[in-house]
Parts: structure tokens; sequence; C-alpha cells
């Protein structure tokens, strides 16, 4: 489970390899990137910083020039826009990286279209209903790219989309999660579904491996439900049975997939900080009643201690993965 990188660090700390043949080993394992990686980089990191400069620069012309324009004229500069980026993905293919910054440029105009549609005409629609009609839009496009940033776009609409909708409504179909914690539920649970069926559906569709969107997605989940640990303690203490209990599960299954069946060193971290940070807030919560020096500098060695043994152990872990 090592990677090539880790068995070179073993072999030194065993002194197989010597000091003045490091570099070359590190060339050999294609650890140390060479010229041409360097170049690939570059290449594709101002690409897309290209696309996106040209993208909203297209976006903030429309918006500085607004009373200058007609109707007519801005929907036609987006509409061409976004006819030009689908005919450059066409025609550049999906795999290369400028055909995924087209198809990503595309996205981007349609919220653009949408968002002007809804200024222009002023449909009196709630602002849940922009993300999620964005959402809707693109999903054809996620479908056919096969790229994991569309989807973690598609994703964040959705977050919008049910942020704005609690925030309307304060309930879902006015029964469900009507509470001021219902809104964190809802992400929680659509970021956890999202994290398990990307997880699945990786092992079929390789493209969907990217592990920074899967770790994308963790942060999303571990955020949430470790906010709503946060939220029963302190302001909600109804809460604080059920909340205490999906979060416990939470990181057993954390332990459990990314610690023995699939490792993963930052999920573990991620899942440490999240204790950590539940438990100082609980130790807050009881500790600092009177404001005392004491509490604070108690408060502040316990953190001390738990982020230690959170590193302590997380090496221990390493070393298990290693052997």
């Amino acid at each position: 489970m090592s990677s090539p990188r880790n068995q070179i660090v073993e072999l030194v700390e065993h002194g197989a390899i010597p000091a003045e043949k490091i570099g070359e080993a590190l060339r050999v394992a294609n650890v140390a990137p060479d010229g041409k990686t360097w170049r690939t980089f570059i290449d594709a990191l101002l690409l897309w910083l290209g696309g996106l400069a040209l993208g909203f620069s297209g976006v903030f012309f429309i918006a500085y020039n607004w009373n200058d324009l007609g109707r007519f004229l801005k929907f036609g500069l987006v509409e061409v826009c976004i006819v030009l980026v689908i005919v450059a993905y066409w025609k550049l293919g999906g795999e290369a990286v400028a055909g995924k910054v087209s198809l990503f440029l595309a996205t981007i105009f349609l919220g653009v279209l949408l968002a002007l549609y809804g200024q222009t005409y002023q449909t009196g629609a709630d602002p849940w209903q922009l993300f999620f009609t964005w959402a809707l839009l693109m999903l054809p496009w996620a479908l056919i790219g096969r790229f994991p940033l569309l989807w973690i776009v598609w994703v964040v609409l959705i977050n919008l989309a049910i942020v704005l909708y609690h925030q309307t409504f304060r309930s879902v179909f006015w029964v469900m999660f009507s509470s001021d914690s219902g809104m964190l539920w809802m992400v929680f649970g659509f970021n956890t579904a999202a994290l398990i069926a990307w997880e699945l559906l990786a092992e079929t569709w390789r493209w969907l491996s990217e592990r920074w969107a899967i770790r994308l997605l963790a942060v999303a989940s571990g955020v949430s439900i470790t906010w709503l640990v946060m939220h029963a303690i302190f302001i909600h203490e109804g809460d604080k049975a059920l909340s205490g209990l999906v979060w416990l599960t939470w990181l057993g299954a954390l332990y459990v997939f990314y610690g023995r069946l699939r490792p993963d060193m930052f999920m573990l971290a991620g899942g440490c900080l999240s204790g950590i940070v539940v438990a100082v807030a609980f130790l807050s919560k009881h500790l600092l009643k009177e404001f005392s020096s004491g509490s604070f500098l108690l408060l502040a060695f316990l953190v001390i201690a738990m982020g230690t043994g959170a590193a302590v152990w997380l090496k221990q872990v390493h070393r298990e993965w290693q052997s």
C-alpha cells in the first residue's frame, strides 16, 4: 500500500540508498518531476487560468455595461459564448484539458444566462430555484463530460439550493426538518449520500477516482455533522443525543472504511480534527462558565494534548499501513 516515495524513504532510512544517490533514485522512481512533467503542469495551469479569466471577463463585461447594453444584446452575448465553448468542446474532445475547460466554461455561462433571465424579467422566483435549475440543466453535460470537476460544481449547486430552500420555507414539505438545525441535517445527509455514491461508482468508473473530489465531499460531510454537534452543545441541547450518536457512527464508519478498507490519511486526519473540535466545544461549555484564566489555560493544555495524541496515532497507523 506504500507509495514509491514512501518506499524510497524506507530504503534511505535503512541505509540501502546512499545520500549521494537519493536524487537519482527519486528520478528513477518518477517521484521527482522532470522537465516534461513541469511543462505539462504549467501548460494545464495556464490553460485553466486563461479559461477562467475569459469566462469571468465576459460576466464582468455584461455587469459593467448593464445600462448600456440592450436586453437582446445581453442574451445574445451569453448565448454566443455558450455556443462557442460547446463547439470548442466538440472539436477538442473530452479527454483534452482544453475540452474540459470549454465544458466548464459552458457550465458557468449557463448559470450566467439563468441569472440574466431572472434579473431581466424579474420572474419573482426564489433564489434556490436558480441554483436548482442550474444544476438540473447542467446534469446532461456532467454525464457526457465524465469530468469530476463538473460533478463537484453540481454538488455545490445542490448544496446552495438546499440552504436557500430551507431559509425560504424553514422545512421540507413544511413537515420535515423544521428546526433551526434542519438545514445542517439536510446538507449532511446529501453530502454523505454523495460521498457514498461516489466511492461506490468509482469502483466501476475510474474517472471518478480522483481523490481530491472525494476528499472535498468528505470535508463537506464532516463539517456539517461537526457543526450539528456543536449546535447541539451550545444552542439546542435537545438534539445532543441524536447528533452525538450520528457523529459517533460517522466517525466509526470513517475509521473502518478509510483506516482499514481503503487507507486514506487525509480522511483519518479530518476525523481527528472533528473529534478535537467537538471535545473542545464540550469542555469549553462546562469549563468556561466563569471565563477564568485557569479554565482557558487548562483548555489550551487539553488542545495541545489532543493534537499531540492525534499526531502520534496517525503516525502509528501510517506505519501499520507500510508494514
